[in-house]
């Protein structure tokens, strides 16, 4: 299938505000034709446009020994727009007096340029003739030439401008355009991180939370909470899944960087299975509706987000292939007698939208619900409750805490300071264990209810009984 159709089929499927300002290939297409058009009427068809351009004169204006006639083109930005032009050296060959049909060129200039079309037999002459209403350049200004031999034109090309124009233009208006969408992404995101706020509240916000203080209770640890009108779990695993999922950015050290249309596709189908085969898409985990319509609100961010990515690889491919295109009927090169590509000069976006787009989701609404894995003990990888803070600075549950006394290991496990057998009831701390009984009322009350099982086996290994072995009283 022809790029065209593709390309067409693809816009049809995205979302009004993106296809309306996609490059306009056909359009593209149809001023090619013009210049083609506009180039054979003076004689200069791809093939001997082709020819000139291979033999003619480099960019300081030296021309090959055996070149009679040089041509170099021209991107002409001096103005802020694209001009394209072209500049020709020709040197008649012995010359003779002009062919009759050409002394018609010179002596009737309202011919119509369609009647100038000649074989490549006579494009030498033709050339000649066009450049005789033109003044020879100044030998001083380029000592170079020889004005006796060679004369200088400059042919605008006026069907070339038109197409850098519209090019030029479309690029702009679509840069703006996503500067647009990228300012009304931001305000729907901070709308939805304040719907999931209210629907993901913590503990202290829905039950009677009674903060723990080294002075109101020394050493006791109490998980009294409740998460009823909250779906802060359900949150938690709901972003907890799609940080696993990767979908647009792979964060590995040997593969890092964005993904293609292809993988984050379906890695957000699969994200969207998952979530919905742990029932984290209905009321069995999501109880307020105010939460499952911010689910699909998320969900649908990020499919906008994959139709921005599929919109920019359009436009970037239409581009890079109309200008392949413009080349290769034309014959003009992409880059021209100064070797600045037409490419540069056209206006460019510095960062990849999406990427933009996910760094705003991952900065602006995954950090408003507390990570576990920020709150863990480095040791037993759960949560750290109760907190203990060594000298050194590293946190550590009070369990793991315990069992490194208890087997003499007197550093640090991340920094080998000395400091594990001086740590005490002081190095409780009690912010961080009210924040964490506050954001993980669940994950807390289950590692209370760990940490006394496992002591309460300690204490029985310590009497000689088997804590597995159960008391029959007969």
């Amino acid at each position: 299938m022809h790029f065209s159709k593709t390309y067409e089929q693809l816009l049809q499927d995205l979302p009004p505000e993106l296809s309306e300002n996609a490059i306009q290939y056909r359009q593209l297409k149809k001023l090619i034709k013009q210049v083609v058009v506009e180039l054979s009427t003076m004689g200069l068809g791809p093939t001997v446009l082709q020819d000139l351009l291979q033999s003619g004169i480099d960019s300081t204006g030296h021309g090959k020994e055996k070149a009679a006639t040089g041509v170099v083109y021209e991107l002409n930005s001096e103005s802020g727009n694209i001009e394209p032009r072209l500049r020709l050296w020709v040197q008649p060959p012995n010359p003779p007096s002009p062919p009759s049909r050409i002394e018609e060129v010179d002596d009737d200039e309202d011919t119509d340029a369609s009647e100038a079309r000649v074989d490549d037999a006579s494009q030498v002459a033709l050339l000649w003739a066009l450049q005789r209403h033109m003044e020879p350049p100044d030998p001083d200004a380029n000592p170079a030439f020889d004005t006796r031999n060679k004369v200088e034109i400059v042919i605008p090309l006026v069907s070339d401008s038109a197409f850098f124009q519209l090019l030029a233009t479309t690029l702009q208006a679509l840069g703006d355009n996503l500067l647009a969408i990228n300012t009304q992404f931001v305000q729907t995101l901070t709308e939805l991180t304040k719907a999931v706020s209210q629907s993901a509240r913590p503990a202290s916000s829905t039950s009677k939370f009674k903060p723990l203080s080294a002075l109101v209770n020394p050493g006791g640890v109490r998980v009294e909470t409740s998460s009823k009108n909250s779906d802060l779990s359900a949150w938690r695993e709901i972003f907890r899944l799609y940080v696993e999922a990767e979908i647009f950015e792979n964060v590995n050290e040997r593969n890092r960087g964005e993904r293609s249309i292809e993988e984050s596709e379906t890695r957000l189908k699969q994200f969207a299975e998952r979530v919905t085969t742990r029932g984290l898409g209905d009321g069995r985990q999501l109880k307020l509706r105010q939460s499952r319509n911010a689910l699909d609100s998320f969900l649908q961010l990020n499919l906008f987000i994959l139709n921005i990515k599929k919109f920019e690889l359009a436009n970037a491919e239409a581009t890079r292939k109309i200008l392949k295109k413009h080349s290769k009927r034309t014959a003009l090169p992409m880059e021209d007698s100064n070797h600045t590509s037409s490419l540069s000069l056209l206006p460019t976006r510095d960062t990849s939208l999406p990427r933009i787009l996910v760094q705003e989701l991952g900065t602006t609404l995954l950090p408003i619900i507390p990570s576990l894995d920020d709150y863990s003990c480095l040791i037993c990888t759960s949560l750290a409750f109760k907190p203990i803070r060594l000298n050194c600075g590293h946190l550590f549950c009070v369990r793991c805490l315990v069992k490194m006394q208890k087997s003499g290991s007197a550093d640090c496990p991340m920094c080998r300071a000395p400091c594990v057998l001086l740590a005490n009831r002081s190095n409780v701390d009690w912010a961080l264990l009210n924040f964490m009984r506050d954001w993980f009322p669940e994950e807390a009350t289950s590692k209370q209810s760990q940490n006394e099982r496992e002591a309460s086996e300690e204490q029985l290994r310590e009497l000689g009984l088997d804590p597995n072995v159960r008391c029959i009283l007969m």
